[in-house]
């Protein structure tokens, strides 16, 4: 299955202030579209064609590196656009969602602090995570291009720390940035979808 890069679900202005059309377009247009290149050259005679995208990221991990982190940050990022919206963030959870926040992680202000200080101390790039793991959700960061799919989890929300993700809007003020994607760019329904996904 060749990689594709998707449109964005919104226009590139329309995350701003808390994300500019600037970091959107060097972020969706080149980064994204760099990991989709890299990842169908790398594709090609790897023995993993013809896989889901997700059993890619699995399989390549510890075997073949370049596909790995090519296939890994495609995956985080084709969910990545879906999990920001306009007005998005904030503490209105759909119901299924702010139960299973309040009892897997101590409610949403405690969901809002951990996130935040899983960005903020993941040492270089990566992300933070919301997974689904054994039926209950967890904060997880991981470096680079990993994801929960590689540690027996299911991602339902992440947020990406790389630096080309906030520096032309934050500079190094990574906590800003996961400030600002928590309370104003959260997609909460997209969560739920995911959500209801991993614990069907």
């Amino acid at each position: 299955m060749a990689f594709e890069l998707p449109d964005l679900p919104y226009a590139y202005d329309s995350l701003a202030p808390y994300m500019s059309a600037e970091t959107l377009e060097f972020h969706h247009d080149k980064h994204h579209q760099a990991y989709v290149t890299n990842g169908n050259n790398l594709l090609k005679d790897s023995g993993h064609e013809g896989k889901s995208l997700e059993d890619v990221v699995r399989d390549s991990h510890g075997s073949n590196a370049g596909l790995f982190n090519n296939a890994a940050q495609h995956y985080n990022h084709i969910h990545f656009w879906k999990w920001m919206a306009k007005d998005g963030g904030g503490k209105k959870l759909p119901g299924a969602l702010d139960s299973a926040v309040n009892s897997d992680l101590g409610g949403y202000d405690k969901f809002r602090e951990d996130f935040m200080a899983a960005g903020a101390t993941q040492f270089g790039s990566g992300w933070c995570w919301i997974a689904v793991k054994g039926g209950k959700l967890e904060i997880m960061k991981t470096p680079n291009g990993e994801n929960p799919l590689i540690h027996g989890a299911s991602p339902i929300l992440g947020c990406d720390v790389w630096e080309h993700s906030y520096y032309i809007d934050y500079r190094n003020a990574r906590p800003k940035y996961l400030e600002a994607f928590v309370d104003n760019m959260i997609n909460w329904d997209y969560v739920l979808e995911m959500y209801e996904a991993a614990t069907a």
